[in-house]
């Protein structure tokens, strides 16, 4: 019996006997019948923000929600929001998608030089990689530059063909403004071709691969390139490559300027 069906039945009984009597008799407990489980005072304030949040970044998942709030000073955990996002039906599924990286055949002399490598300093380590776009009826090609330390995309660049163009443009834009120590890659041919090789040659960086096969070792570019797919790229229907430029570059943005590092 609830707290509520308790007290109509004391209610109901009260002017003949005594609350006492009515709890002794039903064998009820006196603090059980006034008590009302209490809601936290937050969590309506915090399935609002959460929900805000998710309405700004669509593609978070509970995880950077959690990241989100505690920015501005909540005292929350992840299994709290996962609860309140599950709940609200705000948790998202992510989509998998082909890889683009196609290897040259051959041993190199570089290896890979961020194993237990401290990266404490802006610039120290810049990783670049290559994803795909989907446009109406075929693909278009973007490649960037990450600084490992600060997350800070160093330089992009859009193709309509995954050429050397499209990692050797934005290599040398980005040259101009920072010049790292290391730039590391996996074995894609658009990052070994040899005009590529000889632009981080000229300004002394030391190159660094990730093994073939182990994907996980530009670990950094491909949380990036996963970032840039679910925040963006998924929730859009570009037209053309212009379209796409317009929306890449608003995410380029929000990921040096308001994303938590």
């Amino acid at each position: 019996m609830t707290s509520a069906e308790k007290r109509g039945v004391v209610e109901t009984l009260r002017t003949d006997y005594s609350v006492r009597q009515i709890c002794d008799t039903l064998g009820f407990n006196r603090s059980s019948l006034y008590y009302e489980p209490k809601k936290d005072p937050c969590e309506a304030l915090l399935q609002q923000e959460i929900e805000m949040l998710s309405a700004r970044y669509p593609r978070y998942g509970y995880r950077r929600i959690t990241e989100e709030l505690l920015r501005p000073g909540y005292t929350v955990g992840y299994r709290r929001v996962a609860r309140l996002m599950k709940s609200a039906n705000l948790l998202v599924s992510v989509k998998r998608s082909c890889q683009t990286t196609k290897s040259v055949d051959g041993k190199y002399q570089w290896g890979n030089r961020l194993d237990n490598l401290d990266i404490c300093r802006r610039n120290q380590v810049w990783a670049a990689d290559v994803t795909y776009v989907r446009l109406k009826g075929n693909f278009i090609y973007v490649s960037f530059l990450l600084d490992v330390l600060t997350r800070m995309i160093r330089g992009w660049q859009l193709s309509r063909h995954l050429t050397q163009p499209l990692t050797l443009r934005p290599l040398q834009q980005a040259l101009r403004e920072n010049v790292p120590e290391i730039h590391h890659s996996d074995q894609g041919v658009q990052s070994l071709s040899n005009a590529y090789i000889s632009t981080l040659n000229d300004h002394r960086i030391e190159i660094s691969l990730a093994h073939r096969g182990h994907p996980w070792e530009n670990g950094y570019a491909e949380r990036l390139c996963g970032t840039l797919k679910e925040e963006e790229i998924y929730l859009n229907d570009y037209d053309d490559i212009t379209d796409a430029h317009a929306g890449i570059g608003h995410i380029e943005q929000v990921h040096n300027q308001k994303r938590p590092h």
